[in-house]
């Protein structure tokens, strides 16, 4: 029933032309491209979420990167915060390689599923409050239809505010409204949230989110998954 569900979602969002400023973005970044993707084609419509209908914990991101989930078609696919994010789900059990370059490159995610607030990429990595809410109810149908979940690890501070709209819109609050932190967890109905930093090269090359720091928190998701009998797989060493 899960696949299903998600199938159906993902159909849909990948149809979606609701928000004007945003499709005409996401078109414009494939016409123009950059240099070292210029014989590419690009995907340039929004990105649906992925991964394992059975998961226990959901990765929560902001929205694809122009050049990432906007030219591949898979959230963090192709790019560099892609590259941090999956090594570090590779190693703490969540992914079957620590790599992902294109839509058929054969990664698979085992026990999560992993979508973004927002599924089309926005200029300056910045949807308004506007795009943000019309594109909300995918992600409110997708949590509602992982019956295993858990875990949301939310990436950022946008993605930890989304995920909590999510739930509200689900009927899930708490009070007073947990503030984003990393490493912070609350528990919302039957989820715990984690924040952590986004993988952003911004954070990963400052030295804000280190190897260890993220491994931390997807080992957490997973050890918590493990409490609720509901484990996606084993750690790597």
């Amino acid at each position: 029933m899960s696949a299903r569900s998600l199938a159906r979602i993902g159909a849909e969002v990948v149809e979606c032309r609701a928000c004007p400023r945003l499709v005409e973005w996401r078109e414009s970044v494939a016409r123009v491209k950059v240099a070292r993707f210029a014989d590419q084609t690009y995907w340039a419509r929004p990105v649906p979420g992925f991964g394992d209908p059975e998961a226990s914990v959901l990765v929560l991101g902001l929205a694809p990167a122009a050049h990432g989930g906007n030219r591949t078609g898979r959230i963090f696919t192709g790019d560099r915060s892609g590259d941090f994010l999956f090594a570090s789900m590779y190693r703490t059990g969540l992914a079957n390689q620590p790599t992902s370059v294109s839509i058929d490159d054969g990664l698979r995610l085992r026990g999560a599923y992993i979508a973004s607030v927002n599924r089309c990429a926005p200029p300056g990595n910045k949807p308004t409050p506007e795009e943000r809410d019309r594109c909300l109810p995918f992600l409110v149908r997708e949590i509602q239809a992982l019956d295993r979940l858990a875990v949301i690890v939310a990436l950022g501070s946008f993605g930890w505010d989304g995920g909590l709209r999510a739930l509200a819109a689900s009927g899930h609050t708490t009070r007073p409204k947990p503030r984003f932190g990393h490493g912070v967890e609350a528990r919302v109905g039957p989820y715990t949230l984690i924040g952590c930093f986004h993988p952003s090269q911004q954070n990963t090359f400052t030295g804000k989110l280190t190897t260890s720091m993220m491994d931390a928190v997807m080992a957490r998701a997973v050890s918590l998954t493990r409490d609720d009998g509901s484990a996606p797989g084993s750690p790597r060493g």
